[in-house]
């Protein structure tokens, strides 16, 4: 009698650094302790789950003020959000075929914090992984922590994943 595979939800994000459109430093580094330490070479044994929660510019504009003309303005902003996770799922979707891993990946809108604790409701994994950025009590006030609220409220056990020192880029708030 064959077993169901552990069935783990990864959380990933794009990277906040301008100029870098690829994953975050600590989602690829949770992403990839999961395949180098839980999976290993039981690829069978494993099903990824990846769940992309996207935050929405409020404007799409980055740091300049937006003006809407035309409906096709939204539409066409609509496009580039949603082209932007398609491409940071792909990325994942990718390696996990690459090595025999089963996988699903999706992307939902909203605040990360409750679209990862809604997803883990509803989805209901073996367990949760999450990347960390590492912040200090004083960044945390001012930028919140994905990691600590997941912990505390994820209906299934969470395994935060630390980027290194290395990996860190100049600003630490950055990932």
């Amino acid at each position: 009698m064959e077993s169901e595979p552990t069935r783990v939800m990864v959380a990933v994000n794009e990277s906040t650094i301008k100029g870098y459109p690829h994953a975050s430093i600590s989602s690829k580094k949770a992403f990839e302790w999961t395949l180098k330490k839980i999976v290993r070479s039981n690829t069978s044994g494993f099903k990824l789950l990846l769940l992309h929660a996207q935050v929405q510019d409020e404007d799409g504009f980055d740091d300049m003020d937006s003006i809407y003309a035309s409906p096709d303005d939204f539409r066409q902003l609509r496009e580039r959000n949603k082209a932007k996770g398609l491409h940071l799922l792909e990325f994942f979707v990718k390696k996990c075929h690459e090595i025999g891993v089963g996988c699903e990946a999706w992307i939902r809108k909203g605040d990360p914090t409750e679209v990862i604790c809604h997803e883990v409701r509803r989805v209901r994994p073996d367990f949760l992984v999450v990347g960390s950025r590492g912040l200090g009590p004083f960044q945390k006030v001012f930028v919140g922590t994905v990691s600590e609220f997941c912990v505390k409220h994820a209906e299934c056990p969470v395994i935060t994943i630390k980027r290194s020192a290395e990996e860190s880029p100049q600003d630490p708030a950055d990932d």
